[in-house]
């Protein structure tokens, strides 16, 4: 069956209450633009999830100056996605994800900027607080680059907090990294995530089922969550509140029945006490590293070399003597230079010099205070 147009579905996702599932089933019933616009109220009723009113409301439609507005307007759009630039990809096309196409109610058509490949079939979600704690994002750092080590792609929705460090992370280690948006693609939010943005559509892929120019409302976000939940095998929950974004997240990934991973954190922080939370009640699993993760998925990874532990949770081999005592003696949270130094046996001064040249090996990173965190 051919597939309409992008600017024919542009064009009929403008008929007041026609949202996804009964665009798709217009499409699949007829198979042909014409023939909706000329069909009878009875025959657009013999569509599945087509009542009467549906009915009324797309034969109004179609034949009233309402449908040429829809046409300018279509026309506006894909000029707009062109100077993005972008595409449009709808679910009858090939390169459509394919987990995706499997969700209750997947888009009809995607905005995208940048593209799909087939590895993105083995793709995990990282998402979480946008005020993380230092151990928060050290967390999803780690997680990000390992999984982009082993070939995965990382997903996530482009916010502020665990979202960039999850992508920024992935694109560092050089893997790929999709972004779903709850704006147009060509309304990057937050604003300071611009160059960020472009870097993702370089590695990956921009993607929004909302029209161009549409604003980051507050009411997209948890449609736009089940996109990444839906695009991903699994989904890794890394500090949320109990009414976190990131849980309605881990809500949609249940439903769709994907994998839920949650990393557990201190029972004082509530930043932390969604995730907490979904590993006391058995809808996460307790996920320490990130070969949990590939033993979960296990055979669903496809062409992924899940076997191998990843590259980044071992330290570098070319130390010295006194940078692997530094290094050694670092844990998985954040440390003050002054406990490192006690700690090595180091002056505070000869401490900072091996640790700028742990950094500048990708070892360590300074955080802020003079802390430093393993990469």
């Amino acid at each position: 069956m051919a597939s309409f147009s992008p600017r024919e579905l542009i064009v009929l996702s403008q008929i007041p209450g026609i949202g996804c599932l009964r665009l798709r089933n217009l499409v699949n019933h007829f198979g042909d633009p014409r023939a909706i616009a000329l069909a009878s109220v009875r025959q657009l009723s013999d569509v599945e999830g087509i009542d009467r009113k549906a009915a009324l409301a797309i034969t109004q439609f179609t034949r009233s100056p309402a449908a040429e507005t829809a046409g300018a307007y279509a026309d506006d759009q894909l000029r707009r996605l062109a100077r993005t630039p972008g595409r449009m990809i709808t679910i009858w096309d090939d390169e459509y994800p394919a987990y995706l196409e499997r969700i209750y109610d997947p888009p009809a058509f995607l905005f995208v900027r940048g593209g799909f490949a087939p590895i993105d079939d083995s793709s995990v979600a990282i998402v979480g607080t946008r005020a993380p704690t230092p151990y928060g994002s050290m967390v999803a750092e780690r997680f990000a680059a390992g999984l982009a080590h082993q070939g995965l792609t990382v997903v996530s929705g482009l916010a502020r907090g665990i979202d960039t460090v999850a992508h920024s992370a992935a694109l560092r280690a050089g893997g790929r990294t999709i972004a779903v948006l709850g704006s147009g693609i060509d309304v990057i939010y937050p604003a300071e995530n611009k160059a960020l943005s472009a870097r993702v559509a370089e590695q990956g892929a921009l993607v929004s089922e909302y029209l161009m120019g549409a604003k980051p409302d507050a009411v997209n976000f948890p449609r736009r969550n089940r996109i990444i939940s839906g695009i991903s095998l699994g989904t890794l929950i890394v500090e949320s509140g109990i009414e976190g974004g990131a849980m309605i997240t881990a809500t949609t990934a249940l439903d769709q029945n994907r994998e839920v991973f949650a990393i557990p954190s201190a029972l004082h922080e509530r930043r932390s006490s969604g995730t907490n939370r979904l590993i006391k009640d058995g809808k996460a699993l307790l996920t320490e590293n990130v070969e949990d993760i590939l033993a979960e998925l296990g055979p669903r990874l496809k062409g992924i070399a899940h076997n191998l532990p990843p590259t980044l949770l071992h330290a570098p081999q070319d130390l010295s003597l006194f940078e692997r005592r530094i290094y050694d003696a670092m844990e998985e949270q954040p440390l003050h230079i002054d406990q490192l130094a006690a700690r090595s046996g180091l002056a505070t001064g000869d401490t900072l010099v091996h640790l700028l040249s742990l950094e500048f090996k990708g070892a360590v990173r300074q955080m802020a205070g003079r802390m430093f965190v393993k990469t």
